[in-house]
């Protein structure tokens, strides 16, 4: 064989052997890929751990597709705020399966013109359920302020770092603080400033309580000064808060039960007038004005729900 030959064939092989190292190296890397996603599929969406209580994930597929959208991310960033065991995709999955519930029930029962009403008011509450989860866990976090302040006091007085104390708060507080100061840690530990770690904090659990608290360590971060003395003072004014907050909750309990009494008096009554004249329903709303009529009742108990209700929201 000639050395033009043997160069060829040397070559071929050479190619032949570094194409099956890339094969192996792109298979592997697609393999730790969909590991990574597997286990990324697995973290609730506010929690800190994978697959919280051993639960397996459901409906992973649609979540991977769910989470591309912006759908999708706005209802992921809503639910880690809320703190749910719940992936996107099992969220979507279950209001989509109460929305044709509500349809069929309401159709079924009341007339068929109630059908698309009901998946709507599905789809609402939904929404207002999680805003009523996000807003629960912000008012326990804001009754947690108090010992988050003293712990970090405490560690400061110790000489411990901002960074360190913020650790160590996380490990003794309970949930929801010390999932959210544990995630917190985490941020500080890939390499995130105190700052943004801190201004994403406010921005996931925001509150007047929460935003004085991170101006407080922001502030002493970056000028040092006082902090001890600083986070003290606002010990006592968080406990001060707290109890103002509690005292204005029960004074609006009433206001808040009547908001939602005053929609279910009226659907307690379409349900009454039906079973009274069966098929009413479906003759008033066989017509434009029927229908025009019923709308119009609708969006009454609908304004006056939010109306009661923005006069029982009083800022403190």
């Amino acid at each position: 064989m000639t050395g033009p030959v043997l160069i060829a064939l040397g070559a071929t092989v050479l190619a032949c052997v570094v194409a099956v190292a890339g094969a192996h190296v792109y298979a592997s890397g697609r393999a730790q890929r969909q590991a990574l996603v597997d286990r990324l599929d697995d973290y609730p969406a506010g929690g800190s751990g994978p697959g919280a209580g051993g639960r397996t994930r459901r409906f992973r597929s649609l979540d991977r597709r769910l989470r591309r959208t912006r759908l999708g991310k706005a209802l992921h960033l809503r639910l880690s705020a809320t703190g749910l065991d719940l992936t996107p995709g099992e969220f979507f999955v279950y209001v989509a399966v109460v929305v044709v519930a509500l349809w069929l029930v309401a159709a079924t029962a009341l007339a068929p013109f109630f059908g698309p009403i009901a998946g709507a008011v599905g789809v609402w509450s939904a929404v207002i359920f999680l805003n009523w989860q996000r807003q629960k866990r912000i008012e326990a976090f804001i009754s947690q302020l108090p010992d988050v302040a003293r712990l970090l006091a405490n560690a400061t007085a110790a000489g411990l770092a901002l960074r360190t104390s913020l650790a160590m708060a996380a490990e003794e507080l309970e949930a929801p603080a010390g999932e959210e100061l544990s995630r917190v840690a985490d941020q500080l530990s890939l390499g995130h400033s105190v700052d943004d770690a801190l201004d994403e904090l406010a921005a996931r659990l925001p509150s007047r309580e929460l935003i004085v608290l991170v101006t407080t360590l922001v502030l002493a971060n970056k000028a040092g000064g006082t902090v001890v003395s600083s986070l003290r003072n606002l010990t006592q004014t968080l406990e001060d808060r707290k109890e103002t907050r509690r005292e204005i909750r029960t004074m609006l309990s009433e206001v808040n039960a009547t908001a939602f009494t005053v929609p279910l008096l009226g659907l307690g009554s379409l349900i009454l007038v039906n079973a009274s004249n069966d098929g009413a329903l479906a003759r008033v709303t066989g017509s434009a004005i029927g229908q025009t009529l019923i709308l119009v009742s609708l969006g009454l108990y609908a304004i006056g729900f939010f109306v009661i209700r923005r006069l029982g929201k009083i800022e403190v």
